[in-house]
């Protein structure tokens, strides 16, 4: 799995305190858990895939209390700082971080089914191949009946949609030509092949999407 050298928003943290912060992070949270209390199962696992910071997962955690939460990452400081924001948070349905990634093929028969995960901002910033591998496993990795939240920004018909985001996918292919946005449609296709059902497509703040997938018996 890999990231691009610069982003905006870079996580932030104080010295001494492994915790570290991220401004996106923050500002998506709150819509982001709107669509994952809809959505989610009531009960079972749960898959947090590139957990970043660990902001988003202390607040999915208590407000599904009935999920046992996994976060995990490819970064040592990442891993960290998830671990020291659950230690902080106190909440007792997150299992302690672990390295994963979800971008190599074959993670998904190393694991117990979940019933519920998790992917957000992670498909622009890594390259089409690295995407169908991960999209494939998060399919794999579903059990019947679960349910698999991606968010993210797309382009739409190879477009992107704003100002905005055509300057920071132009950003993104710049540092390297093999990452940036992912077409809507052909993510869509792409989990819809490996056998999950489209539940949702939910227009999210500063034009992102919350696209919601389940596995059907």
């Amino acid at each position: 799995m890999t990231r691009p050298l610069t982003l905006p928003d870079a996580p932030d943290r104080a010295p001494d305190d492994a915790r570290m912060s991220a401004p996106a992070a923050l500002r998506n949270r709150d819509a982001i858990l709107s669509v994952v209390m809809q959505h989610a199962p009531v009960t079972g696992r749960a898959l947090e895939i590139a957990s970043g910071t660990g902001e988003h997962v202390i607040a999915f955690a208590p407000a599904t209390p009935g999920l046992t939460w996994q976060p995990t990452d490819v970064d040592d400081a990442r891993l960290a700082s998830i671990a020291a924001w659950v230690a902080a948070s106190g909440a007792a349905n997150i299992l302690a971080p672990r390295p994963l990634d979800a971008c190599a093929p074959g993670w998904s028969a190393r694991e117990d089914s979940f019933d519920l995960i998790v992917l957000t901002n992670l498909l622009h910033l890594i390259s089409g191949a690295a995407a169908d591998i991960l999209l494939s496993e998060i399919a794999a990795a579903l059990r019947v009946g679960g349910v698999a939240l991606i968010y993210g920004p797309f382009l739409r018909d190879g477009l992107p949609t704003s100002p905005g985001d055509a300057t920071f996918h132009a950003s993104l292919q710049a540092q390297d030509p093999a990452i940036g946005y992912k077409d809507l449609a052909e993510v869509t296709a792409r989990l819809t092949d490996a056998g999950l059902q489209l539940r949702a497509s939910v227009g999210m703040p500063a034009n992102n999407v919350m696209l919601c997938f389940a596995r059907s018996a």
